[in-house]
């Protein structure tokens, strides 16, 4: 008798059951990713297409909504939310991923026949087949940027950076990020074995990504995945060789591995469990050492002060859309003025772990103002025993348009746009005043 075989997943599918856990769950993308067990059944290559086709909607989802408006004579009711995102998953393989037109079609109609959607059948073909006709031409004529981006934002980036940057931002956000590299080893060296290009702060760029694990160097523990901006703030604390060091808010790790290879006796402290075990995978394969708290930081305290102390505060991440485009449809202001309030806690606590002429760096990958620049200003305007340490160009490779006037970093993702542009964060350097008790 043959053994029946257990039916192997169709990655439309897998990609239609992601999109509802984000938008209707309201879950993170890498989250949903790594809980789903039919993503992980998939071959290689069909989880490479079901990310990017998921990633791609939710990054276009005001363009695809609008194409799709065009072709309806009214809304679709609510209970055919799937047969929307249907139409969105199609809209985005004919529009933005070059699936050819047939696959894009009959797939989208095939999910729901069968099921209780199956009355949306022939509207989903006929929807897919207008937009296979008109659709390019429509999208030639959108304002991306305005359309991808929700207004709370818009209006956030408009008041400031200005309407022209608020724009160059959200038009950054269409393309997804390149792969950066933080090597232990003499950049220059790594950057030929790794076919990277070498970039001003220090960091390599490769602009094929494939599968990382199979590169000179991974399994030696040469060398981890971190992007350009995220590797500034360990940078900024400057030689950190044989200094007691605290990454606050730690995992998964990037800046608390860049600090253990420069030198530092690193304690990382986080409180999710779940992300301390990958730091200390990350740690096992780098063979750096470090201590590990789990632990909330706004409630612990160190039995002595630190040399330094950075602070990688939880933040909206507004700053990583272009790797993390959920984040376009899962954050609100609410999320802002919530998470301003924590990260005040938060540098409160971090002042009271370094000693006195030690070193504290913040940083945040929002762009929001609030979680920013206000909240040092906050800081200085309440008297705080801390000073301004401000930031040079030099320390950045030169690029002087990433230094603020009052000294500190604030990187745009269009920034070094010509090779692939950068996450978005903020970062500021204090100290505090040597007299302070």
């Amino acid at each position: 008798m043959a053994r029946s075989r257990t039916p192997r997943a169709d990655p439309r599918t897998v990609a239609l059951d992601l999109l509802a856990a984000i938008l209707v769950d309201k879950r993170l993308l890498d989250e949903v990713l790594d809980s789903t067990p039919a993503y992980g059944k998939l071959e290689e290559r069909d989880r490479g297409f079901v990310r990017m086709l998921v990633a791609t909607v939710l990054r276009r989802l005001g363009q695809l909504d609008d194409v799709i408006k065009r072709c309806l004579d009214k809304g679709l009711p609510h209970k055919a939310r799937r047969a929307h995102d249907v139409l969105r998953l199609g809209a985005c393989q004919l529009l933005f991923l070059n699936t050819p037109p047939h696959a894009a079609i009959d797939t989208s109609v095939d999910l729901v026949k069968g099921t209780q959607l199956a009355g949306f059948a022939k509207l989903i073909n006929a929807v897919l087949r207008r937009l296979d006709r008109d659709g390019r031409a429509w999208i030639e004529t959108q304002d991306a940027g305005r359309l991808n981006t929700p207004t709370w934002l818009w209006a956030s980036w408009s008041a400031t950076y200005g309407d022209a940057t608020a724009r160059a931002i959200a038009n950054a956000h269409l393309s997804e990020a390149p792969v950066d590299i933080t090597v232990t080893g003499e950049p220059k060296d790594w950057a030929e074995r790794l076919g990277a290009d070498l970039l001003p702060t220090g960091s390599l760029r490769r602009r094929e990504s494939g599968d990382l694990t199979q590169l000179p160097g991974f399994a030696e523990g040469s060398w981890w995945v971190q992007d350009m901006a995220a590797a500034i703030p360990a940078r900024l604390m400057g030689d950190v060789n044989g200094k007691r060091v605290a990454d606050l808010c730690a995992a998964p790790g990037g800046k608390a591995l860049q600090l253990a290879s420069a030198g530092a006796q690193v304690t990382a402290v986080d409180r999710s469990a779940r992300r301390l075990v990958r730091f200390q995978q990350n740690l096992d394969r780098l063979k750096l050492k470090a201590e590990i708290v789990e632990a909330d930081v706004a409630a612990w305290a160190p039995e002595t002060p630190f040399d330094a102390v950075l602070l990688d505060a939880p933040c909206t991440a507004t700053g990583t859309l272009r790797r993390h485009p959920d984040g376009l449809r899962l954050k609100g202001p609410g999320d802002v003025a919530a998470l301003a309030d924590q990260q005040a806690a938060l540098l409160k606590a971090a002042i009271a772990m370094l000693k006195p002429g030690g070193t504290l760096v913040y940083c945040v990958c929002s762009l929001e103002p609030q979680e920013g620049i206000a909240q040092i200003e906050r800081l200085l305007a309440a008297g705080a025993p801390v000073r301004r340490l401000p930031i040079t160009a030099a320390e950045l490779g030169g690029l002087s348009e990433l230094i603020t006037p009052d000294g500190d970093v604030r990187t745009l993702p269009f920034h070094l746009a010509e090779a692939g542009g950068m996450d978005a964060f903020f970062a500021a350097r204090l100290q505090r005043l040597p007299d302070a008790p």
